[in-house]
């Protein structure tokens, strides 16, 4: 196998590209366009849960792939020992939000759209704080998987 053939290996398994690609997946969607679509002025608000929901519902398909890829990612690149912890933790934080959270986020946004008022509930500020998390850890494992490489990659002074 060339040396480009070998390098180019070692980037494709590498775990960091994909934490940061996922990373500006979400923060776009939930620390942006989110935030944003609400303050539309002509965007009513059972409009923007309704579309709000959609969206997640995509954005929670894309992450389950990027969750699954992460994985094999972490497994092929040898640092599974290293990284599981981290990995551990971004799965529970998934699941967590495609089991519980996001249905019953999404129900609270039918129910609006459909005219009545939920009673109160902690579900979108334990999504909100489920989301900071797993965004904190995207970053930590990327730049740890990244850190490790090059560590690896550096001889001993």
């Amino acid at each position: 196998m060339s040396k480009k053939l070998k390098d180019l290996k070692k980037i494709v398994v590498q775990p960091g590209w994909l934490c940061f690609v996922w990373f500006g997946m979400t923060a776009g969607i939930s620390l942006l366009e989110t935030p944003v679509k609400f303050s539309a002025p002509t965007l009513s608000r059972p409009v923007a849960l309704d579309v709000g929901r959609v969206v997640f519902q995509a954005l929670n398909k894309a992450e389950l792939v990027a969750l699954v890829m992460l994985l094999l990612l972490v497994r092929l690149s040898g640092k599974a020992r290293e990284l599981w912890a981290y990995c551990a933790a971004i799965v529970v934080i998934v699941m967590l939000q495609s089991t519980w959270l996001l249905p019953l986020l999404s129900s609270r946004a039918e129910l609006i759209v459909a005219g009545t008022e939920p009673a109160p509930s902690i579900a979108h500020a334990a999504y909100a704080t489920t989301e900071m998390l797993k965004l904190a850890l995207l970053l930590i494992l990327g730049f740890r998987s990244m850190m490790s490489e090059h560590a690896q990659a550096q001889p001993p002074s």
